[in-house]
C-alpha cells in the first residue's frame, strides 16, 4: 500500500478540536475534559494507513505523518504560546504495553512524539521529548476493547518512571500525544498520572479521532483561526 495525493490531503490543514467526541476524557471531577487535537477523522483511508503504519510494519509510512504532524503542531503553536508563558513544554508520548512495542520493535508514538516537539520549535516554542510514563503490570494492548473495557484495563496502570520524575523536575507544561483518539480512557489515565505528580496537561495532539457515535460525522473542522479554542476546557 503506497499512499496518494487524496490520503496527503486528509492529513494537511490545521488541526481542529475532537475531545467533544471522547466519552472517557471525562473525569467526573467538576474538571473538563483535556484539549485534543485531531488532523483528521480515524475513516476510511486514513484508518487503513494508521493501522499499516503501527502494526504491519510500514515504518516508511513515517514519510507521511511525520510531516503532517509537524506542520499541525507548528500551527498550533501560537494557541499555545500564551499558556506556556515562555516556559518549555514537554512532550510526553502516551506509553504502549511492552508487549505491543516488542510485536512492533519499536514505539511508533514516541516517533509521533518528535514530530510535535519539532513543530513546536518551528513555532517558536522550546519544546522537548519526555518519555516520562509507563505502562504498569502487563496490561493488555487497547486495540479491539470497548469504552468501558479500556477504563477498566487502564485504571491505575499509567506510572511515571524515574527517568520521567528527574526530567519533568517540579512542575511541567505537557502536551500528550498519542497515534488515535478513540474513548478518551487512554489520555485520561495519563492526565491523572502527570497530575498526581503536580503537572499540568495543557493538550494532547493526535493523528486522528474517531467519530462520535452519534452522528458519525466526526470532529467539525474550524476555521485555523479558532484552532486553540484559547485553550478553555469546554
Amino acid at each position: 500500500m503506497r499512499w496518494c495525493a487524496r490520503c496527503a490531503a486528509l492529513l494537511a490543514g490545521s488541526p481542529v478540536r475532537a475531545e467533544r467526541g471522547a466519552p472517557r476524557l471525562d473525569r467526573l471531577d467538576g474538571v473538563p475534559p483535556v484539549p485534543v487535537w485531531a488532523l483528521t477523522p480515524y475513516t476510511g483511508p486514513v484508518r487503513d494507513v494508521v493501522v499499516h503504519w503501527k502494526d504491519r510494519g510500514r515504518a516508511d509510512l513515517d514519510r507521511l505523518l511525520v510531516p503532517a504532524l509537524r506542520g499541525a503542531a507548528a500551527r498550533l503553536g501560537p494557541a499555545l504560546s500564551p499558556a506556556l508563558g515562555g516556559a518549555p513544554a514537554a512532550v510526553v508520548p502516551v506509553p504502549s504495553t511492552g508487549a505491543a512495542r516488542r510485536a512492533r520493535s519499536r514505539d511508533p508514538v514516541a516517533v509521533l512524539a518528535r514530530a510535535v516537539a519539532t513543530g513546536l520549535h518551528d513555532a517558536g516554542i522550546r519544546a522537548r521529548v519526555v518519555p516520562a510514563l509507563a505502562r504498569r503490570g502487563a496490561g493488555r494492548d487497547q486495540v479491539g476493547l470497548g469504552a468501558r473495557a479500556r477504563g477498566r484495563n487502564l485504571a491505575g496502570a499509567v506510572r511515571m518512571t524515574r527517568r520521567g520524575v528527574r526530567s519533568l523536575g517540579q512542575r511541567s507544561a505537557c502536551i500528550l500525544v498519542d497515534d488515535v483518539l478513540t474513548t478518551g480512557a487512554t489520555l485520561a489515565a495519563v492526565e491523572r498520572a502527570l497530575e498526581h505528580d503536580g503537572h499540568e496537561v495543557l493538550g494532547a495532539m493526535v493523528l486522528a479521532a474517531t467519530p462520535p457515535p452519534a452522528d458519525g460525522a466526526g470532529p467539525a473542522r474550524r476555521p485555523s483561526s479558532d484552532i486553540g479554542g484559547n485553550l478553555v476546557r469546554t
